[in-house]
């Protein structure tokens, strides 16, 4: 399996080679706990989520990933923003993809299912938000789960 390799704001990251639109995921459940998982591609913990696939909706996409890589099913419940910052390249080595940043993140809370580690997760947890800090988290990622702490009046946008 290839690795996954964030940059931001680097002068040594690689160009972008493509764009592709992609979803994350908050799912919190009735104790306030946000549902984590540890990627595979690069041992950091993250929120569900993944490229968009042709024919599936923004929702359908974030339902979806957050099954295959969590084990739970969940259901929509707003929106915390939309980031594209051109600063942030993901680099896969896998194939030599450098994808600039396009993620829209999603809210949602869970209607099924159990943690279950998949291909992509080796850990599926429910973290308490006191207990995220402690966490390995790219910043990119870390960002984004403040910006849903922090409870924002409107959408972000970047």
């Amino acid at each position: 399996m290839g690795r996954r390799i964030d940059y931001y704001d680097d002068p040594n990251a690689p160009k972008a080679n493509s764009l592709v639109p992609s979803v994350n995921v908050i799912v919190t459940n009735g104790n306030g706990e946000i549902l984590m998982i540890r990627r595979t591609d690069n041992g950091n913990w993250a929120v569900p989520g993944g490229a968009i696939d042709l024919g599936e909706s923004v929702a359908q996409a974030a339902i979806r990933e957050t099954r295959e890589e969590s084990g739970i099913d969940c259901e929509i419940t707003g929106i915390v923003g939309i980031y594209s910052d051109p600063k942030h390249v993901i680099h896969y080595t896998s194939n030599d993809e450098v994808r600039q940043e396009f993620s829209i993140l999603l809210t949602a809370r869970p209607v099924g299912g159990s943690p279950t580690p998949s291909d992509e997760s080796s850990e599926v947890h429910w973290v308490a938000p006191a207990d995220i800090e402690a966490l390995q988290i790219d910043p990119s990622m870390r960002l984004r789960i403040g910006h849903h702490l922090e409870q924002w009046d409107q959408p972000v946008i970047t």
